[in-house]
């Protein structure tokens, strides 16, 4: 019986953020002859080889998002509203990670008014049947995408350090479904992304609700078995609790052209070793070096 592909899917844009961010704080931009910084790549980077030796998968494709605007922001025009502009530093630092992700002959998936996480959840959709698909990201929203083939490994403090969401492991903390995350995050809303839910509804009384009624339908047929305080905030923000069900769930339709084939993992290709070369990312070189990992990833 052949043995299944294990396709990473990495979120690009959640690694370069927290890489940038990382290091940024204290002004350590990394900056090459050239000019230009480097702290988010050279970071991104380290989190992709080391996902690669840990995970060792045999596929590997990195999402992105594709312009600040997207059908969400169609749907509510606040949407990430309440986001800062990058950092000049950090700009840049865009074109260039998907510049080494090229090189290094893996591809980048993108689709233009879709978000990174729809890219993500579709990849995911398409292939959970045929491959074990592990996802990389920082983003907790990430874990509605759970299945039985699907596993997220959200990024802790520092590098190579996950936090390793199963299906399974996912509802016996929250006691919810990975998709009644969904109705979850609507009724309590996310204020990183600009949405608010219900309001006066927070995370442990939505967890709850949902818990006890199954989803958001269900939690309006039994409206009458709230506490008088609940029905009055659900029935006032009844309008923004569909809107945020909307925003919150993760698109799996997203026409990403894309086949497995493409994604096929091994050895690091001489462009790579070129590229940090010339754009002088001495972290990555240094990485690459100490973990005897020039020839392949594949043991």
């Amino acid at each position: 019986m052949n043995k299944r592909p294990h396709l990473l899917l990495i979120d690009g844009m959640a690694l370069l953020f927290r890489a940038f961010y990382a290091t940024a704080v204290t002004g350590q931009f990394m900056v090459n002859s050239k000019g230009m910084p480097t702290n988010g790549v050279q970071g991104f980077l380290r989190h992709l080889l080391l996902a690669a030796e840990n995970k060792k998968p045999t596929h590997v494709a990195v999402c992105w998002d594709m312009g600040s605007k997207t059908f969400r922001n169609d749907l509510y025009g606040e949407y990430k509203a309440n986001r800062d502009v990058p950092p000049v530093e950090m700009i840049p630092q865009f074109d260039l990670a998907k510049e080494t992700v090229e090189a290094f002959e893996i591809p980048n998936v993108g689709v233009a008014g879709y978000e990174a996480d729809d890219c993500l959840g579709t990849l995911s959709s398409r292939f959970k049947d045929e491959a074990d698909i592990s996802i990389l990201t920082g983003d907790r929203d990430i874990l509605q995408l759970l299945d039985d083939h699907v596993e997220v490994h959200l990024l802790q403090k520092g590098f190579g350090n996950y936090k390793t969401y199963t299906k399974a492991a996912f509802m016996d903390e929250y006691g919810v479904t990975p998709r009644q995350f969904i109705d979850v995050k609507a009724l309590m809303g996310d204020a990183s992304d600009g949405y608010p839910g219900v309001k006066g509804i927070g995370e442990k009384t939505a967890f709850k609700l949902v818990s006890r009624f199954g989803n958001i339908s269900g939690i309006l047929e039994h409206l009458g078995e709230l506490t008088p305080s609940q029905q009055k905030k659900i029935e006032a923000g009844l309008e923004m609790l569909h809107l945020s069900r909307k925003l919150a769930e993760i698109r799996c339709d997203v026409p990403v052209a894309f086949s497995l084939e493409e994604a096929r993992f091994g050895q690091i290709p001489e462009t790579f070793m070129e590229l940090m070369e010339e754009l002088e990312l001495k972290m990555v070189k240094r990485h690459l070096v100490t973990a005897r990992i020039n020839a392949s990833f594949i043991s």
